[in-house]
């Protein structure tokens, strides 16, 4: 029988949240959706809010949680500066296409208009990146508004939904049903579709795989390996999405970041056929938007995609498939491969290709070299999870780490610094037994770096790597190329961050001679708690091919 006792607004909204699984939430507490935490509080340990420091960094855990998960991640801020400081998080959902849930407590029902302390217009704000923006004024449709907005979270193109809570509407009284609980629906690949695809794989003669976006599994990027075994077929990942594909499987080509490998992007420019999985192919994996061609590409593109809308967008593909990776991938079992692989030794040519661009870390100026973290890193287990946010620090990272499981990564595409502590965060918490590494430039790690006392706060043993050259490095590396011995505005003045990480009470270590790192690392995984690296890195050292000397040397050669 359907219990349709009173409940507050607040309550109507929580429960309807644990009836979906979602339990976890992220958030900094305000005085606009105090009834919502006593909500949280009611439900004993059916709730778990994570408190954290910041709305940016309680953003980017909740995206980092849908990431990871599949499920949208919550997050709960306050109106005006609450909901703007978490801007930043939602953009990264945006981009990368995570699905995400963002809680904003608003003014009361009755001022709007006015412009009553801290109001916001959510629509006005938040309408080009959302991709649902509602305000909820009656507490009785909460369960139709919130189960609409986990659909729109994550069917299609994941991303994020935001949801305006007038205050006053929390505490309102109402006796309502909730609603069943929400299975995203699937978008399918035809059997039409998979015949052409068959054909048109079966006419090439230089084909290959290029896989992003959001809405896989593990057992998608499994299928999608069988596939890629029967028919030989070389495979890509996108920038940050090297966890989509195993390093260590034959057919793994390497991924398309910024400053991929030459041999790679030579490789798809040469295709006959690209098969492009889940991503869009924007500017930084596309390459400025030249490897294929807008809006012909030169390749025989099939763009398989959750979104209609996306496909024909920018690249108008020979075979246009609309489907989720997850979907897609199951239907690839059905595909079968020619009885003659004519490009059977060119997949061989990229996975060494692959190998040999990501096995050797150059030496840099300076003591500490970046190939003893890399190092170190590769002793992980492969189900560790490693996130980053942005800067040149991440080239090392992603060029010469080997990701070889689903869920073992979690990165911005979007570009956004500050988001790897925040996402290490969520990852441990979402998963306790995982080991989890976050990587972070100096200039990164200040961005976000208060969450540190979040991950104290909630006992989470995550090991933080800081790698500090005293400047913003990317923007440094092209002041160098620019305006050549002219830097202007990029240098940082630093903290002790072992002393900081301390003063938080985690574990803090330095590392500033070479051979220190390994010692450090061990250290600080077996200490059972938060803890991080202070890295000392060259300030000449700006990333695994440029030096602040070789630039410079470069712009005089002209």
């Amino acid at each position: 029988m359907t219990d349709l006792r009173p409940r507050s607004g607040a309550e109507i909204l929580v429960d309807a949240l644990v009836a979906n699984g979602l339990t976890t939430g992220f958030g900094v507490p305000g005085e606009s959706y105090l009834a919502v935490l006593e909500a949280m509080r009611a439900a004993g340990g059916g709730f778990d809010f994570v408190t954290c420091r910041q709305e940016g960094g309680a953003a980017m855990m909740a995206d980092a949680w849908g990431r990871l998960s599949g499920r949208p991640g919550l997050c709960f801020v306050t109106r005006g500066p609450g909901a703007t400081n978490a801007m930043s998080g939602l953009h990264v959902a945006r981009q990368d296409s995570n699905p995400l849930l963002l809680f904003v407590g608003q003014v009361a029902r009755g001022v709007r208009g006015r412009e009553a302390f801290q109001e916001l217009d959510l629509r006005a704000v938040f309408g080009s990146i959302a991709k649902w923006v509602v305000e909820i004024d009656d507490a009785a449709r909460i369960p139709e508004l919130i189960a609409r907005a986990i659909r729109t979270a994550t069917q299609g193109a994941p991303g994020p939904v935001v949801i305006g809570l007038p205050e006053d509407m929390l505490a309102d009284q109402a006796s309502v049903a909730d609603a069943p609980a929400v299975a995203p629906a699937e978008s399918w690949s035809g059997l039409a579709d998979m015949a052409e695809l068959q054909k048109r794989l079966w006419a090439a003669k230089r084909p290959i795989a290029v896989v992003g976006g959001g809405r896989w599994s593990a057992r998608a990027v499994q299928s999608l390996a069988r596939f890629a075994d029967r028919f030989r077929l070389p495979v890509a990942t996108t920038f940050r999405r090297q966890m989509l594909f195993p390093a260590d499987h034959p057919c793994a080509a390497g991924d398309l970041g910024i400053a991929p490998n030459p041999k790679l992007a030579t490789r798809i420019r040469n295709a006959d056929l690209v098969l492009l999985i889940g991503d869009r192919l924007s500017e930084v994996p596309s390459q400025g938007y030249e490897l294929l061609g807008v809006p012909s590409p030169r390749q025989t593109l099939i763009h398989v995609h959750p979104d209609p809308q996306e496909i024909g967008r920018v690249y108008q593909p020979a075979l246009g498939i609309v489907a989720s990776p997850t979907a897609f991938a199951a239907t690839l079992e059905g595909v079968q491969p020619p009885n003659a692989l004519p490009w059977e030794a060119e997949t061989d040519a990229a996975h060494a290709d692959y190998l040999a661009w990501s096995e050797t870390v150059p030496p840099h100026p300076g003591p500490v070299q970046m190939a003893e973290v890399t190092a170190a890193l590769r002793a992980l287990p492969p189900e560790a999870v490693i996130c980053n946010g942005a800067g040149n620090y991440c080239g090392w990272l992603h060029r010469f780490h080997r990701f070889t499981r689903y869920g073992s990564q979690a990165a911005p595409a979007s570009g956004s610094m500050g988001y790897g502590l925040p996402a290490a965060i969520a990852a441990k918490r979402l998963d306790p037994a995982r080991e989890v590494v976050a990587l972070a430039g100096d200039g990164c790690f200040l961005m976000t770096g208060q969450e540190l006392a979040t991950a104290v706060q909630h006992d989470l043993a995550v090991v933080t790597i800081v790698i500090d050259n005293g400047q913003y490095g990317t923007i440094r590396m092209h002041q160098e190329r620019t305006y050549p011995g002219r830097p202007f505005g990029t240098a940082l003045a630093n903290p002790d961050f072992a002393a900081l990480a301390r003063a938080y009470g985690a574990e803090g270590f330095s590392v500033t001679e070479a051979g220190a790192f390994a010692t450090a690392f061990a250290a600080a995984r077996a200490s059972g708690r938060p803890a991080l690296i202070h890295v000392a890195l060259d300030p000449e050292a700006l990333s695994p091919t440029a030096t602040v000397a070789g630039l410079r040397a470069q712009a005089a050669r002209g």
